[in-house]
């Protein structure tokens, strides 16, 4: 059984994949779980994550995203959309899955129902949802490692417009606009970028010891 460290020299940001691939049903599921367990700030999962194999979508995807071929060749695609905003609203909805899931009454966990509200009272909009969109990004980092672990190939990518994404989703009516998006599939043999050896700061350099 390959480690974890194998499984991250074995990923790359693949640039062509094999569209006569497709990602099995399990495999998927396996990812999925692997992003709703990712951790985020006090664990509010202040994002969501629209899932498609559809042709027709991928294709104007691509078209959002500057004609990059991974949008349509890949098996699956995975836009991860950070929330807008965070109200008290959705901070009581959550506590109350703690405690639905816990078995404890909501009373038992306000107190941190009333920290979160406290620590995000007074922020700026743009503050809130840049936060929001930094735990989206923990989430990605999670899937790509789940993917690699399958020998599950992907591609973050940043290289969208998110204004046109958000369009061709109907992401602004849920409260949600796209942050990162990432497909999913397994390398075509053409990818040259496969071969190349993966390049890293050496240890030394990237950590400080203190």
């Amino acid at each position: 059984m390959s480690t974890l460290i194998d499984s991250l020299n074995w990923r790359y940001a693949t640039k062509q994949f094999d569209n006569s691939k497709t990602v099995s049903p399990t495999d998927l599921e396996t990812l999925q779980n692997a992003i709703n367990l990712a951790a985020t700030s006090y664990g509010l999962q202040a994002f969501r994550v629209v899932i498609t194999d559809n042709a027709d979508l991928k294709a104007k995807l691509r078209a959002a995203s500057y004609d990059q071929p991974q949008l349509t060749e890949s098996s699956h695609i995975f836009v991860f959309a950070s929330k807008l905003d965070m109200t008290e609203d959705y901070v009581d909805g959550f506590i109350k899955l703690v405690a639905d899931t816990k078995g404890i009454p909501v009373e038992a966990v306000q107190g941190y129902a009333d920290f979160i509200k406290g620590s995000l009272k007074g922020q700026e909009a743009d503050f809130v949802k840049d936060w929001n969109r930094r735990q989206a990004y923990i989430a990605v980092g999670t899937l790509l490692a789940a993917a690699a672990e399958l020998r599950v190939d992907s591609c973050p990518m940043e290289g969208f417009d998110p204004a046109q994404v958000d369009e061709i989703l109907g992401l602004k009516e849920k409260g949600l606009t796209a942050a990162v998006i990432v497909p999913v599939g397994y390398r075509s043999a053409e990818d040259k970028t496969q071969h190349g050896p993966k390049v890293r700061l050496p240890l030394e350099e990237m950590f400080i010891k203190a």
